[in-house]
């Protein structure tokens, strides 16, 4: 069993790694870090035998200097990094990666990065063999309440010194992540010639996807970025944006109508002297009727 610790800013990719990694039975995720200092708390009190780190976590302190601080131990783990782009993958396999994961990515190339970490298992020896065991979860008996799901739970004996090293690590994580913590700005940053600009998030009317790059619009025009829209889709949700259609995100403080078509078809209207209208697809309307609580 190899014991794995995720380490991204981004709670809902580490949820989607969560689901990746679920049906591997040789990995078990038993921790997950926010940015290099909370990591490096769970490291030193957890061997480690796979590391999944974001390549960008905290500037300048990223998920490379992270990696390197390792390199003094006898033991190294298997490093998958995580990035938006290829463009860091030679410095990800400079410090021996064992893979260099463009995420979002399908299942099946997450299925190579599986294959790797099996030929890693293979040649993974631990110092020392642990007087205890992982043990499978166990089932709670939830014959009281048929209407619950059943609860899983893992077993992780430890002895009582290691449990007082978990617990202060865990400890220490958690103020570091509330001191640490960023507080992020309602603007989106924007590369353009060779300069970056900053666009509020209440300017965006919408976001339109084209293959792997996003347009966003304004009312003063649109800005070419390097952004996947699920990307964005993830960041500006809690901002009032809506995934309207597989290609379209839109600010719904923007939108003054939603029309009815002809074919049970609907689109949204936005506000503005060039009145623009975004398709709803079908299986969103539902949603949107939820957000909006009609």
């Amino acid at each position: 069993m190899l014991p794995t610790l995720l380490v991204h800013p981004d709670p809902e990719i580490r949820t989607q790694l969560r689901k990746f990694f679920e049906p591997v039975d040789f990995v078990r995720i038993v921790g997950e870090a926010v940015h290099v200092d909370e990591a490096l708390e769970l490291l030193s009190a957890i061997e480690y035998a796979v590391l999944v780190v974001a390549v960008s976590i905290q500037e300048p302190r990223d998920g490379f200097e992270l990696t390197r601080r390792l390199r003094g131990r006898t033991k190294q783990p298997a490093l998958i990094f995580l990035a938006d782009n290829e463009d860091d993958a030679f410095t990800a396999f400079e410090l021996d990666a064992t893979d260099y994961l463009i995420f979002p990515c399908t299942q099946e190339r997450f299925a190579r990065s599986v294959s790797r970490l099996e030929q890693f298992r293979m040649h993974f020896n631990l110092a020392q063999e642990p007087s205890t065991q992982w043990q499978e979860p166990t089932v709670r008996d939830s014959s009281d309440d048929m209407q619950e799901e059943p609860e899983q739970t893992l077993q992780l004996p430890l002895e009582e010194e290691e449990q007082d090293q978990f617990l202060h690590a865990l400890r220490q994580a958690w103020e570091l992540t509330e001191k640490f913590r960023p507080a992020e700005i309602e603007k989106l940053a924007i590369t353009s010639g060779g300069r970056t600009m900053l666009l509020p998030y209440n300017e965006i009317i919408f976001i339109e996807a084209s293959e792997d790059y996003t347009y966003v619009h304004t009312a003063s025009g649109k800005h070419l970025t390097s952004y996947r829209l699920k990307i964005l889709e993830a960041r500006l949700r809690p901002h009032n944006f809506f995934r309207a259609h597989r290609k379209f995100l839109v600010n719904l403080d923007m939108v003054t109508e939603i029309a009815s078509l002809p074919g049970s078809n609907f689109m949204l209207r936005t506000a503005g002297r060039t009145r623009i209208e975004i398709p709803i697809s079908r299986r969103r309307l539902g949603e949107l009727k939820q957000v909006l609580g009609l």
